[in-house]
C-alpha cells in the first residue's frame, strides 16, 4: 500500500540528501547550459532557471526527492518566440505559464494524471531514456558542433535522433579519451556500491565525478570540460519585470506559448512524480505539485530565467544516490547557485566525460527493460501504445507523445468495451411477457450494437421487459438510444417496460420516461455523464 505524503518533511537522512543534492547539482550545470542553447538564450538564463525551479519546487512541490530545473522539452517550445520577438517576451510567457499552472493546481486538474495508462508510462520512460542518451552523444562531437546541435535541431524541427546523422564526431585521441573516461565513470558508479563499507560512505555518482575530475586535472589530460560549453560565472539573479508592451497584442503573442509550456511542464512533472511514487512506494500530491511548478515558473519570469519543470534524469540520479527528502532538492539548488557565485572556475574544470558517464547510467536505470521482455506477452494494443509513445517522444516531444498515447488507449478501451454488450433472454412468469437481461456498458461506442440486439417487429409477445440490472448507462448517447428503442416498440403496438434504471436515467429520459418501472430498493445508483442543463432543455 502506498503511503500518502501529506506533511512537509525536510529530511529523514541529512547526510544522504546533502551528498545526493551535490551530485545532482554537478549534473544540472551542463544540462541547464545545453537547454539554454536550445532556447536561444544566455547560459545564465538556464542556470538561474535550474536554481529557482529546483529551490521552489523542493519547498512547495508535492513530491519530496523529485528534482526540477530547466528542461529540453520546454526549451524546444521556446525557441520560436525568442527568435522572433526576443527573450523579454519569453520571460512574459513564463510568467503566464506559472499563473496557468497555479490555476491548474487550485482547480485540482493534476488528478487527471491518473488517467494515463501504464503502457503510456512505459513509453514515456523509454522515450525519455532514449532522448537523454541521444543528447549525450552531442558530447562526443567537436566543440563547435556540439554547441550548435541542439539549436539547429530546434530551429529546423528535427527529432532528437538527428544528432546521430549530422556529423562532427571527434576523431583520434580525442574520441578515445572521451569514450574511455565516460566508461570509467560508468564503471565507478556500477562497482563502487559493491565495495564493502566504502560504497556506503559517499554516493557512487558523486565519487565518480570527483575521481575522474582529479584524474583529468592530475594527469593534465586534454579533454573537454564544462568550461568549454560556456562560463558558469555570474552574480545573484535580479528582480526584473519583463520589458514588453502591456497590450492585448502582447497577450495574444505570449498566451499560446504559455499554455503550451504549462501543459508540457505539468505532463512531464506529474508523470515523473508518478514514477518516483512507484520507486519510493509513497504517493505525492499532484495538485500541490502543480502549484509548486507554477510558483517556480512565475518567479523565473520575474528574475530573468527561462522556467522549467521536473527532470526525470536528475530525479533518477537523486534516487540512485539516496536522496529522498526535500533537502536533496534544496541542496542541489543552493549548490548550483554557489557554483555560479563562488566556484565557477572549479566547476568549469569538471570533464564532460564524467557527467556524460553519469547520464549514461541514468539512461540504463531509467529505461524500462522489463517492457522488452513482456512485449510479446501483453495485448497487442498495449504493445503498440508503448512503441508509439516511445517513438513520438523521440521524434517529436513528450507532451504530444503522452496525449497521443492516452487518446489511442482510450479508443482501444472504448472499442473493447463496445463489444462487451450482450443480451440474455430470461424466463418470464407472466403469459405474453418477454424479459431481456442487458449486460455490459451502454455508451456512445456500444449503442450501434445495442440497436442490433432488438427487433420490435419480430417480438411476438406484446409486453417486453428490458432489465438494466447488469448494465450501466454512461452517457447522453445511451439515453438517446433507449428513447429511440422505446419509440420503435410503441410504433410496433407493443408495451415496453424498463426496469432497474438508475434515478439519473429516469430523470433524463425523454420519450421513454413513462415506461420506467421504479423499484426504490433494487434500482441501482450511479451518475450519467451528460450535461444536466441540456437534459432539462430536452424536456421542455
Amino acid at each position: 500500500m502506498l503511503r500518502v505524503v501529506h506533511r512537509f518533511q525536510l529530511t529523514n537522512n541529512p547526510k544522504a540528501d546533502i551528498l545526493s543534492g551535490l551530485t545532482v547539482a554537478f549534473a544540472l550545470v551542463p544540462e541547464a547550459i545545453a537547454f539554454a542553447f536550445v532556447a536561444g538564450v544566455d547560459p545564465l538564463v538556464g542556470l538561474y532557471a535550474a536554481f529557482f525551479v529546483g529551490l521552489i519546487t523542493s519547498v512547495f512541490g508535492g513530491r519530496s526527492g523529485m528534482i526540477s530545473g530547466a528542461t529540453g522539452a520546454m526549451a524546444v517550445a521556446m525557441v520560436g518566440l525568442v527568435a522572433i520577438y526576443g527573450v523579454e517576451y519569453l520571460f512574459a510567457a513564463v510568467v503566464l505559464t506559472g499563473v496557468i499552472q497555479i490555476l491548474a493546481g487550485i482547480f485540482q486538474l493534476g488528478k487527471f494524471i491518473r488517467l494515463v495508462p501504464h503502457p503510456v508510462m512505459l513509453g514515456f520512460v523509454n522515450g525519455l531514456a532514449i532522448v537523454i542518451f541521444l543528447a549525450q552523444l552531442g558530447q562526443f562531437k567537436e566543440k563547435y558542433i556540439a554547441n550548435s546541435v541542439s539549436d539547429h535541431a530546434a530551429q529546423s524541427s528535427h527529432s532528437a535522433i538527428d544528432v546521430m546523422f549530422n556529423g562532427g564526431w571527434m576523431q583520434g585521441m580525442d574520441m578515445y579519451l572521451m569514450v574511455g573516461l565516460t566508461f570509467l565513470t560508468m564503471a565507478i558508479i556500477w562497482f563502487l556500491p559493491k565495495v564493502p563499507k566504502i560504497g556506503k560512505i559517499v554516493p557512487a555518482p558523486l565519487a565518480s565525478i570527483v575521481i575522474v575530475s582529479a584524474l583529468v586535472i592530475g594527469l593534465n589530460l586534454d579533454t573537454r570540460t564544462v568550461g568549454d560549453l560556456a562560463s558558469v560565472s555570474g552574480g545573484l539573479p535580479i528582480f526584473h519585470i519583463p520589458m514588453v508592451p502591456f497590450t492585448w497584442e502582447t497577450l495574444f503573442i505570449v498566451l499560446p506559448l504559455a499554455f503550451t509550456l504549462a501543459a508540457i511542464g505539468l505532463i512531464e512533472s506529474l508523470l515523473t512524480l508518478t514514477l518516483i511514487d512507484e520507486i519510493t512506494e509513497s504517493r505525492g500530491r499532484t495538485s500541490k505539485e502543480c502549484v509548486g511548478q507554477g510558483l517556480a515558473n512565475l518567479t523565473c519570469g520575474f528574475f530573468g530565467a527561462m522556467g522549467g519543470c521536473a527532470m526525470i534524469g536528475q530525479s533518477m540520479i537523486n534516487m540512485k544516490s539516496g536522496g529522498r527528502g526535500r533537502l536533496s532538492g534544496l541542496t542541489a539548488a543552493v549548490a548550483l547557485l554557489g557554483f555560479i557565485l563562488f566556484a565557477s572556475s572549479w566547476i568549469e574544470m569538471v570533464p564532460l566525460a564524467a557527467l556524460t558517464g553519469l547520464m549514461m547510467m541514468v539512461v540504463i536505470g531509467t529505461f524500462a527493460w522489463a517492457s522488452i521482455r513482456i512485449i510479446k506477452k501483453i495485448p497487442r494494443e498495449d504493445a503498440f501504445v508503448i512503441l508509439l509513445v516511445t517513438g513520438v517522444t523521440v521524434a517529436h516531444d513528450l507532451a504530444m507523445a503522452v496525449i497521443i498515447g492516452v487518446i489511442v488507449s482510450a479508443l482501444v478501451y472504448a472499442w473493447k468495451s463496445a463489444n462487451h454488450l450482450w443480451l440474455v433472454e430470461a424466463r418470464s412468469e407472466k403469459e405474453g411477457h418477454k424479459v431481456y437481461m442487458l449486460n455490459g456498458p451502454l455508451f456512445f461506442g456500444s449503442i450501434s450494437k445495442f440497436k442490433d440486439l432488438f427487433n420490435p417487429k419480430d417480438d411476438e409477445e406484446q409486453d417486453i421487459v428490458i432489465d438494466f440490472r447488469n448494465a450501466r448507462v454512461w452517457d447522453h448517447s445511451a439515453l438517446e438510444a433507449i428513447d429511440a428503442l422505446a419509440t420503435k416498440y410503441v410504433e410496433a403496438g407493443k408495451k415496453l417496460h424498463l426496469v432497474h434504471l438508475s434515478q439519473d436515467c429516469q430523470l433524463l429520459l425523454h420519450k421513454a420516461k413513462d415506461m420506467v418501472e421504479v423499484n426504490l430498493i433494487e434500482d441501482p445508483h450511479y451518475g450519467v455523464l451528460v450535461d444536466y442543463a441540456e437534459a432539462v432543455g430536452m424536456k421542455d
